[in-house]
Formats: C-alpha cells, sequence, structure tokens
C-alpha cells in the first residue's frame, strides 16, 4: 500500500502541464520552427550524420525565408540555384560533406602523444643514469655462466627443471 502511494506521489510530483512544457521549450528556441521530434525530443540543433533531421531549424525565420517558404510550396522548378541554397542554409548548418570532413585533429593528438612519449624516454634514461645504481656483477656473463654450471652440478629440479635437459654422462645439453 505504501509502495502504491508513493509511486503515485512520485507521478503527481513530475508530471507538469501540457501548455506549461510547450511554452517554456518555445522561449528557448526563439521564432525558429520546430519540425520534428529530433534526436531525444528536445528543440535543439545539431548536425549529426547518424541523426540527419534536427528537431529545429537552424537559423529564426526572416522575412526572406518566409516569402522563400511560401515560394517552396510550389514547383521547385522555378525556384532558382541560389534561393534552393538559402532555403537549405535556413534549415541546416553544413552539409553532409561539410561536417563530415577531416578537421585534422587527429594530429594535435598523436603530436602530444608523441611529445608525452618521448618526455617519458628522457625520464627513465635520465632515471637510469643518475638515480639507479649499477647492475649487480652477478648480471655479467661469465657469471651467469658460473651459477648455470652449478646449478647443473647440484642438480637442481631434476624432474622436469633444468637439470633434466642436461645430459650428466657427455656433459651436453640433450
Amino acid at each position: 500500500m505504501a509502495n502504491i502511494l508513493l509511486r503515485r506521489a512520485l507521478l503527481d510530483a513530475v508530471r507538469v502541464p501540457v501548455g506549461t512544457r510547450a511554452s517554456s521549450e518555445l522561449s528557448k528556441i526563439g521564432n525558429r520552427e520546430w519540425v520534428c521530434f529530433g534526436v531525444n525530443g528536445q528543440p535543439n540543433y545539431a548536425d549529426r550524420p547518424d541523426f540527419p533531421m534536427p528537431a529545429v531549424r537552424f537559423r529564426p525565420d526572416t522575412p526572406d525565408i518566409k516569402i522563400l517558404r511560401e515560394k517552396e510550396k510550389g514547383d521547385w522548378r522555378k525556384l532558382t540555384i541560389e534561393e534552393k541554397k538559402a532555403l537549405y542554409r535556413a534549415s541546416f548548418c553544413q552539409t553532409f560533406a561539410e561536417f563530415k570532413a577531416p578537421t585534422g585533429e587527429w594530429k594535435f593528438a598523436v603530436g602530444w602523444a608523441l611529445v608525452l612519449a618521448s618526455m617519458s624516454i628522457w625520464i627513465y634514461m635520465g632515471m637510469k643514469m643518475f638515480v639507479y645504481s649499477p647492475l649487480p656483477e652477478s648480471f655479467s656473463e661469465e657469471n651467469q655462466k658460473a651459477q648455470l654450471k652449478r646449478m647443473l652440478d647440484l642438480k637442481v629440479n631434476p624432474i622436469d627443471g633444468l637439470a633434466s635437459k642436461w645430459d650428466y654422462e657427455n656433459n651436453r645439453w640433450k
């Protein structure tokens, strides 16, 4: 019972009268015409290739555009190319070719990535030269060979390890 009352109270709090929403949204768009639902039902404009029809026209209606819109209702062959372009630019900001054209923004990102990579390499080299101590002598090749010989002499892990791969009779690797 409490769940039903809570749900009803929340719905009443969220519910907005029909006329209130439309007038507040119309004040946001000025005198631009609301032509379709749009991406999410809000009166906003965006050039998007995945959703090519924005909710509102790009420019507000001027007297010139209103005359062209009346002419548009008739035969389109009577419109000149300039009039058709003016009608298009009143409804849309850019053509598909314009807003899908490459911007060169990737060059900026790649440039900064390379700058950061080179800085990190320089920091690493500086740390290696001035901060880290030299490698211990056990890393030298002769010491590693001596360590390997000692491990073979002690038969370290003779079942499946290093000593299992050494032939003790012929003193060579199997």
